[in-house]
């Protein structure tokens, strides 16, 4: 329910904080004191349509907070889990209104879309008055409410679940019946084609490997020659390695001959001759890493252009090979498994659709069951509103060709307002004060089934007095024990049923400008009397008045 709403510089209203209680509330003042405007705020908190106009002159922005207290696995806070955003403690509900016409909007002090603030407050608060059809201008609105009172809410959403199955289910049969037909039509291609790839076996990045490979085998013939010509040179005939050692030995023994003269040019050409040795080694190690069979080099080339060769009469690159020769099997597959596989899909979707006509068939016999209790209900709840001479009805067109997600049957409000007259939807025969009686009545019938926790009627009772006032006070009383009532109110009959009372004034702000200003003030009892007593005889309260409010108050007491 709704327990604290604070209002910052909007409209008239400079700086307020209300605190709700369970129960009904109502809200009286004098035309003009600002009652309105406390709606406005109210909507705006919950995602209505901003207006730059709604900030109070000489204001840069204007700011109303909402807060609520429901419980853990109420929708609101399951719809807020579903879009990723905390639901911990209260619900707050915070919008910032900006004069030049930008509005900012938070949940929980987390930014949302004002579609999303919106679509959270429906489940929380409605608000109805006499001009008000946002409960009854929706036909999908009338199926939800009939459900909620026939308890279907469990039963018309399996309906939906078994919709989407049978839809999901009719999708897959569509889908693989366009890919065997396509590949039927072009059986032979893909057969040629299929045998084609199958052949040729593509493996994952052998591209790139054979691409590597080429390259190798290609750098090393460029070099092989110069390593063989430079093996051939200190390995072959002309090897200066023999002539070298020759004349080590030669020197050596002549150095004996002249001590000190030859012993470092032997120990250079020693060192010569091991360095010749080692690159001898290292000359046919490299040699022998060139070497390679230049039939695996055609090898190589010949499996490269083949694999680019398909490719381009694909229209894939290479990489996609091996994925295309699974795709051209698998089509193949369907092709040759089409008839068995689309006939199993056809018994899923005929299945689905069985159960689908079933749940909804059935639901549409517990709607039609329903649908007059429903109307007995209401019916029953007229002749104190002084509607005795109406009529409401639920009328339930059920249409098996025309299946939804709802299911069969389409639910509208109709009434007659009168004998003889043409019964019709409500939102066009009904005038606004029935209207606003008719609503009171449904919101009755319905009790907590299909209503926002917290309902707020915003003179309802306009236009009426004496026991048709009584009559809806009575019956705003029955409301407020199961959901939170607000009313904004007119009628003493009404007000005097209140568990809060609270009076809308507007007066000098006390800043000591002449900017006017809206207050509210949760009344005493005494002056609670005299706010009743007031609303019964107009601007000079007399003593039978007064006594008549007293009346009032205690038979409600």
């Amino acid at each position: 329910m709704l327990i604290q709403l604070s209002i910052r510089d909007i409209v008239l209203i400079e700086r307020l904080d209300l605190d709700f209680e369970a129960g009904l509330s109502v809200l009286t003042g004098e035309t003009g004191a600002g009652k309105s405007i406390l709606l406005d705020s109210l909507s705006l908190a919950l995602g209505g349509r901003g207006d730059g106009g709604l900030v109070r002159h000489g204001s840069d922005k204007g700011q109303v907070t909402a807060v609520f207290d429901v419980g853990m696995d109420h929708p609101a806070r399951l719809l807020l889990r579903e879009n990723g955003l905390d639901d911990d403690g209260d619900l707050i509900f915070r919008r910032v209104q900006s004069a030049d016409g930008r509005t900012k909007a938070s949940v929980n002090d987390q930014p949302v879309s004002v579609q999303m603030m919106r679509q959270i407050g429906q489940l929380l608060v409605e608000i109805h008055g006499q001009h008000d059809d946002r409960a009854l201008v929706d036909t999908n609105a009338h199926r939800t409410l009939l459900d909620a009172f026939a308890g279907l809410a469990d039963e018309a959403l399996q309906v939906s679940g078994l919709y989407r199955t049978w839809k999901d289910a009719e999708r897959s049969l569509k889908s693989h019946r366009a890919r065997v037909e396509a590949a039927a039509r072009e059986a032979d291609y893909l057969r040629s084609s299929v045998e084609e790839l199958q052949i040729l076996s593509p493996r994952d990045g052998e591209e790139d490997e054979l691409a590597d490979n080429r390259a190798r085998m290609q750098k090393s013939e460029r070099i092989a020659g110069d390593i063989s010509e430079a093996s051939e040179f200190l390995n072959g005939n002309g090897s200066p390695v023999p002539l070298i050692a020759s004349m080590v030995r030669r020197l050596e023994r002549k150095s004996h001959e002249a001590p000190g003269l030859l012993e470092e040019t032997v120990e250079l050409l020693d060192q010569a001759l091991n360095h010749l040795s080692n690159a001898q080694m290292e000359v046919e190690a490299a040699l022998r890493r060139t070497e390679f069979d230049p039939r695996e080099l055609e090898r190589v080339e010949e499996r490269l252009f083949a694999l680019r060769a398909a490719a381009r009469k694909y229209s894939v690159p290479v990489v996609e090979l091996p994925a295309l020769a699974e795709k051209m099997v698998a089509d193949l597959a369907d092709l040759d498994a089409g008839e068995e596989k689309l006939g199993k899909l056809e018994k899923v979707s005929e299945a689905a659709k069985v159960a689908f006509d079933q749940a909804a068939a059935a639901v549409s016999k517990k709607r039609q069951k329903g649908a007059s209790a429903l109307s007995e209900a209401v019916m029953a709840e007229l002749p104190a509103l002084k509607l005795e001479r109406a009529r409401f009805m639920v009328e339930v067109a059920t249409d098996a060709e025309s299946a939804s997600a709802d299911g069969i049957d389409t639910v509208e409000f109709h009434v007659q307002t009168n004998p003889g007259t043409r019964p019709g939807p409500i939102m066009k025969v009904a005038s606004g004060g029935e209207l606003s009686r008719f609503l009171l009545a449904l919101k009755v019938a319905l009790a907590d089934r299909g209503s926002a926790p917290t309902l707020v009627f915003d003179e309802i009772d306009s236009g009426v007095g004496g026991a048709v006032a009584d009559a809806i006070g009575q019956r705003l009383k029955r409301l407020s024990r199961t959901v939170q009532v607000l009313s904004v109110t007119h009628a003493p009959q009404v007000a005097a049923r209140a568990a809060t009372h609270m009076l809308i004034s507007k007066g000098p702000a006390g800043d000591g400008s002449e900017k006017i200003a809206t207050r509210v003030a949760r009344m005493t009892p005494e002056h609670r009397a005299e706010e009743i007593a007031r609303m019964l005889s107009g601007a000079s309260v007399t003593d039978e008045a007064r006594a008549a409010a007293a009346a009032l108050l205690a038979a409600e007491g």
